[in-house]
């Protein structure tokens, strides 16, 4: 799952849209009893994967702080509307090939430097080089020269290593001045101004490149409203209010601890008992029988998010490599029953390889999304049947027991496979096992929307060499639709390669979307005015102390 953006302080209802190329522990803190400005909150996470660099981060545990340490050239709203300028003055094109980017004057990093054109194009240029080893580095390929910075290890984990790149700069980067920079794409694409409020293409302060990437990690500085304080591997990050921070998202509370959970229950307990004061995602088991509205009341939040859960099949483990197997599998789910008896109807089944809030997608468009026991039935014997068990795996410190136990006893019941669901204790651990080829079994692979466009669902997960494509799916029919589309001047020509490549997905299964998602969150008596972001997280701009 990616990590998005947050905007300014409205509250989300709405379908995401696109942009055109040419527009510009426990203890909640100081009980400060409505005093804002020197007030404190604590709000639950999880561990982060690795350190927080943008281009290196790839989850949610790390990807929620970094949305809040730092602001990109544009931001999503709340509302899932087009994205708007942050810290871009202005982005603008005359052929969707060539951009150029103008930069606010005076917004700092929080060691006091200025933001200036060249942390944009050294922090890109170090995410795309391949021998920096950003896990987005390919969220880059669509500049001119990528294929100069950026080269691929030709047999995966085999004896053979990608070769030097060429240089360590992409040639379509350009330095016009202090506050102004070009970008020059290998072929006109439209969509390009709507990524750029993605974590990936944030700024990098001159002190990153003055240490380790690990090291930075550790201790970033960032550009946003708040700024790190300290990490305490699996208890708590801190955070603070940026007083330097001058665009319109500003913090008005002083503190922010992020609560770094391994057990969600553990986390709305402390909600009930007012010692968190947000939690994103209220546990399956607060569902049932709507407890958490009687719990709440009027604490609770239910907004539609731009996310939805999906189970990704290892296609580098040989006994899921067959399209037929996978397919069946995918048939023998009944959605609808998981939505029902395990979400309490808080989720609703999946019909799409997108999601429906996303721009350019297009519902009914995942045809093996539906409960058909029958054809999964001949499928499977097509395939040659599965011998052994079938393991599903998920992160158990997060509600998926229920609903991923459910999944495989679907399966079991239906095809007669001994199916079984199996917990991984953190997401991090998780998250190791999954970059490092480890799984041995199809595993929860949930999808939270980085930009609002039908491609950031198809370019990440199923392009060959995609940043998030773990189970190593590929597909050269896929790569020249995708392309194609890439490639287009116009939205709509560009929703149409994209919708040619899904079909393509469709028929391999290399993944099963099996829920999209409405969030249910709570927050403490203590504070008031609170929103969230078009992606579910805290607008922490928003936030007040009662």
């Amino acid at each position: 799952m990616r990590v998005s953006k947050r905007a300014g302080a409205v509250a989300m209802t709405a379908a995401a849209a696109l942009v055109v190329a040419a527009c510009g522990g426990g203890d909640s803190g100081e009980k400060s009893g409505g005093d804002t400005a020197n007030g404190a909150i604590t709000i639950d996470g999880t561990q982060p994967e690795v350190g927080l660099v943008p281009a290196n981060t790839t989850e949610t545990g790390g990807g929620k702080i970094i949305d809040f340490m730092w602001t990109g050239l544009v931001q999503y709203p709340n509302d899932g509307g087009a994205p708007q300028n942050a810290v871009a003055e202005s982005i603008e094109t005359t052929d969707s090939k060539v951009y150029t980017i103008k930069i606010k004057k005076g917004t700092k990093f929080h060691d006091g430097t200025e933001v200036k054109a060249k942390n944009f194009v050294d922090a890109w240029n170090w995410g795309a080089y391949s021998p920096n080893g950003a896990q987005n580095g390919s969220f880059f390929s669509d500049i001119e020269g990528f294929a100069d910075v950026h080269t691929e290890d030709p047999d995966g984990e085999g004896p053979k290593k990608a070769p030097q790149p060429k240089v360590d700069k992409m040639s379509g980067l350009k330095v016009v001045d202090d506050y102004t920079f070009t970008v020059t794409l290998s072929a006109p694409f439209s969509i390009f101004p709507v990524k750029l409020g993605y974590s990936t293409f944030m700024p990098l302060p001159d002190a990153f490149f003055k240490t380790t990437p690990e090291e930075f990690g550790k201790k970033p500085i960032g550009n946003g409203p708040v700024k790190f304080v300290s990490w305490q591997d699996n208890v708590e990050i801190k955070l603070a209010r940026f007083d330097d921070y001058t665009l319109a998202d500003k913090v008005k509370i002083k503190d922010v601890t992020v609560k770094l959970y391994q057990d969600d229950t553990a986390a709305y307990n402390d909600l009930l008992s007012n010692n968190l004061d947000f939690q994103q995602q209220i546990p399956v088991s607060a569902l049932a029988g709507d407890k958490w509205k009687s719990d709440l009341g009027e604490r609770g939040l239910n907004v539609p998010i731009p996310v939805s859960q999906i189970i990704a099949f290892p296609l580098y483990d040989k006994r899921f490599q067959n399209a037929d197997l996978r397919k069946a599998i995918s048939l023998a789910v009944n959605r609808q029953e998981i939505a029902d008896k395990i979400f309490f109807g808080s989720r609703k089944p999946a019909n799409t390889w997108s999601n429906p809030l996303t721009a350019g997608g297009k519902e009914g468009d995942c045809t093996v999304c539906t409960f058909d026991p029958e054809q999964a039935k001949q499928l499977l014997a097509k395939a040659g049947g599965f011998k052994g068990e079938l393991v599903f795996y998920y992160n158990a410190d997060a509600s998926h027991k229920e609903w991923m136990e459910a999944v495989a006893q679907s399966v079991k019941n239906t095809l007669g496979i001994n199916a079984r669901a199996e917990g991984i204790p953190t997401f991090a651990v998780f998250r190791q096992m999954i970059n490092a080829g480890q799984m041995k079994g199809p595993y929860r692979a949930g999808w939270q929307q980085d930009y609002p466009d039908v491609e950031n669902w198809i370019g990440p997960l199923y392009v060959t060499g995609g940043s998030s494509n773990d189970g190593k799916y590929s597909n050269p029919q896929v790569d020249a639709a995708y392309k194609a589309g890439t490639q287009a001047a116009d939205a709509d020509a560009a929703h149409a390669k994209f919708a040619e490549a899904t079909k393509i997905i469709d028929q391999d299964v290399p993944s099963m979307p099996m829920v999209t998602v409405n969030q249910q969150s709570g927050t403490s008596e203590r504070v008031k005015n609170v929103q969230t972001t078009n992606v579910g997280e805290i607008d922490l701009s928003s936030v007040e102390l009662k």
